[in-house]
């Protein structure tokens, strides 16, 4: 991942944009003085990030009745000498002078420290630095290097063992209370490029990261035999002979010779209709703000805020040490630490505009993700059309979509995240997940895996599930945020055969339940009865269907949890039991399994926002939509994974008073050709001239 640090002059900027990297410099100082004078010794710094405003207070900076608020960092760090957490909370909008008045800690460079609390009994997530470390602890440890000798006759360590570093679910009882990461473990039998997946080894390392130290190794009994075949994709490995290149592949370009439809000023962005603002954090990354639609000339709210902010992928064997194998990516990594930098040409087409990433290293540092985040757009297809077969006349548009992208790599997988917003006011969320697979070395005599697939000679791969969590401010059609949203539920209903609305028994109609309170509002999807969920605003009323005008949250196919609900994936990962929750608007409800999940032992979000029954009428309701898919490995996805896709869509339900995407004007490709067959008939080839000439989409006369 292409990275570089920077200083940059302060200016004013937006009160959500990301921090810079001199406001991440001003923030870490103070705390390292504060740190001093607390006498803490060295802090390892996880995330330095926006606090964003409250959200009253942003809605009123935007509508121009209150005040720019406050810029706070928020710095969640790590004390090693005491093996605490501590959340920083440091002001940044104060001139660079001794200030007058008693602070809680340090000022004169502009910053102060607001607060600092200590995380009792939590963990923060491992930071890219964190994982590195881990690494280098397994490696550098003489009972690994040990062991790998007698088990394996490896003695290039340093070469050979590869270490997939994870955060340390269901961790032994008597460790849990330090801050560890576990380790599976891997060998590169073929130089530097070989992919290390198709060899597994048995050995699974803690490590104590405060300590920097080994502390626990599970292995098997017997040692099972390594697969000495290298199964790769690099191209520096591939066989051209046994594997020869496609040579059948001919050029395919996306080429606009004026430019994109879509204007980036700063992280706001504007395509057609829609503007939003493009945030990004080292938790979350790409975040949505902001997101509206212009309606005959009237600026129309949608989404206050947007963003994926939790994942859970439990394996399925049951056997130690894979018991521990379950990642929570976004609140043990961060989404936005593990951003790639994106490639021209290949990880995005046509023409792009790249927005650059600020983080931070475990010193402090500003590090950018050059071209963190991707913005382009691309055709879609047929938006819509109609064939008139009395007039013998057809009308045709051609949809386009503008993509809002990002890719996170987690180890072994990538996660590629997709928004992509349609002239016709609709919204989809893709997520395309491949990388490689998380494989595990075969048991001494096992023939076929019972919880997966062999994938390579004595090289499992374990089924598994992918549970995605966003959280969705709506603010459908109200400048205020979203605060009298109603949520509903709507399904399809069979009318009761033979009675006398219903003779015929054909009978169905679509009935509307609303969900007012937080339990009433747990709720699963039924693709038998077409459930969906409607975000109603009960005072915008649309002229034609006279009902409130709404979006909805159309599932896609997602499937239960298959852990036991009192295993501790289901505890933890409270989110994932249900498709949808909702509750009322809190600025300090971030997260639906917790603010810091790393080593939970339960759900600190949702279970504890819903504890009670809270009534969602006038609260400003958030949506909590989780989704996912079962992976049952296939060999196919061996050495490297095509992608998998899942998400959902937001489409407008009674927003507009038709169809918003009717004024696309009528246009044809100039530069499409028809590929004709050699002897085809002269007539209709001059009559396909004719139709090209006219810029008609459809003036050949019809087949029937």
């Amino acid at each position: 991942m292409a990275t570089q640090t920077q200083r940059v002059k302060v200016v004013t900027c937006h009160p959500l944009d990301q921090l810079s990297p001199d406001e991440i410099q001003r923030a870490v100082e103070v705390c390292k003085e504060y740190g001093d004078g607390q006498g803490v010794g060295v802090l390892r710094f996880n995330t330095v990030m926006l606090r964003e405003p409250a959200k009253k207070a942003l809605l009123a900076f935007e509508q121009g009745v209150g005040p720019r608020p406050e810029r706070i960092a928020e710095c969640i760090l790590i004390v090693p000498s005491a093996s605490i957490a501590v959340e920083a909370l440091v002001r940044l909008d104060l001139p660079a002078v001794a200030s007058a008045t008693p602070t809680l800690g340090p000022t004169g460079r502009g910053a102060e420290i607001e607060s600092w609390k200590i995380l009792e009994g939590l963990q923060p997530l491992t930071s890219p630095d964190d994982n590195t470390d881990a690494e280098a602890v397994v490696k550098s440890d003489p009972r690994i290097a040990q062991l790998l000798k007698e088990r394996y006759g490896i003695v290039d360590v340093r070469n050979q063992l590869i270490c997939d570093t994870w955060a340390c679910h269901n961790a032994p009882e008597h460790l849990n209370h330090r801050r560890l990461m576990q380790g599976f473990l891997y060998l590169k039998l073929d130089g530097k490029y070989d992919n290390e997946y198709a060899h597994p080894i048995d050995m699974v390392p803690i490590v104590d990261l405060n300590l920097g130290k080994v502390v626990h190794i599970d292995m098997y009994d017997k040692p099972s035999t390594v697969n000495p075949k290298s199964v790769n994709y690099h191209p520096s490995l591939m066989d051209p002979v046994s594997k020869p290149w496609r040579n059948d592949i001919k050029p395919l370009y996306v080429v606009q010779p004026q430019g994109p439809s879509f204007s980036l000023n700063g992280a706001e962005l504007s395509w057609q209709k829609w503007r939003m603002r493009i945030g990004f954090n080292g938790r979350e990354g790409l975040v949505l703000h902001g997101v509206s639609y212009t309606d005959n000339g009237r600026v129309r709210p949608v989404l206050h805020r947007a963003s994926l902010v939790e994942m859970a992928v439990p394996y399925g064997d049951p056997n130690v040490p894979y018991i521990r194998k379950c990642a929570f990516d976004v609140g043990d990594y961060g989404l936005g630490l593990c951003a790639n930098s994106l490639e021209l040409g290949c990880d995005c087409l046509g023409h792009i505009q790249y927005l650059d990433a600020i983080v931070n290293n475990a010193k402090g540092e500003a590090v950018v993700i050059r071209k963190a985040v991707c913005v382009h757009e691309e055709d879609a297809g047929i938006m819509w059309k109609h064939w008139d077969c009395r007039a013998n006349h057809a009308e045709v548009r051609r949809s386009r979509r503008l993509v809002v992208s990002m890719i996170s790599t987690f180890m072994n997988y990538e996660y590629a995240l997709y928004w992509y917003f349609y002239q016709d006011g609709s919204i989809h969320f893709e997520l395309k997940l491949t990388g490689i697979l998380s494989t595990s070395v075969a048991p001494h005599g096992e023939d076929d895996p019972p919880f997966g697939v062999r994938v390579a000679p004595g090289v499992n791969a374990t089924v598994h599930q992918h549970f995605f969590c966003m959280r969705l401010d709506p603010a459908v059609d109200d400048m205020y945020g979203g605060r009298d949203l109603v949520v509903s539920e709507v399904e399809s209903v069979p009318l009761a055969p033979g009675v006398p609305s219903n003779p015929n028994g054909n009978g169905f109609k679509m009935v509307e339940t609303e969900l007012l309170s937080t339990t009433a509002a747990q709720r699963t999807h039924n693709f038998f009865t077409a459930r969906f969920w409607s975000i109603k605003n009960p005072f915008s009323i649309n002229p034609i269907s006279k009902r409130p005008v709404s979006y909805r949250l159309l599932p896609a196919a997602s499937p239960a949890m298959m852990s036991h609900p009192s295993s501790l994936v289901s505890r933890r990962a409270l989110f994932a039991t249900k498709q949808l929750w909702v509750t009322p608007h809190a600025d300090t409800q971030r997260y639906p399994a917790g603010e810091h999940v790393v080593q939970s032992n339960k759900c600190m979000g949702l279970a504890e926002w819903t504890k009670k029954d809270l009534p969602l009428r006038g609260t400003d309701p958030v949506l909590w939509y989780s989704f996912g898919v079962t992976h049952a490995p296939r060999v196919e996805d061996f050495p490297v994974m095509p992608v998998e896709v899942c998400g959902f869509s937001l489409k407008p339900d009674g927003f507009f008073a038709c169809n918003p995407a009717v004024d696309l004007p009528p246009c044809r490709d100039p530069v499409s050709t028809e590929q004709l067959p050699q002897q085809h008939d002269q007539h209709h080839q001059q009559q396909a001239v004719q139709a090209s000439a006219a810029g008609s989409c459809c003036l050949l006369p019809s087949k029937l």
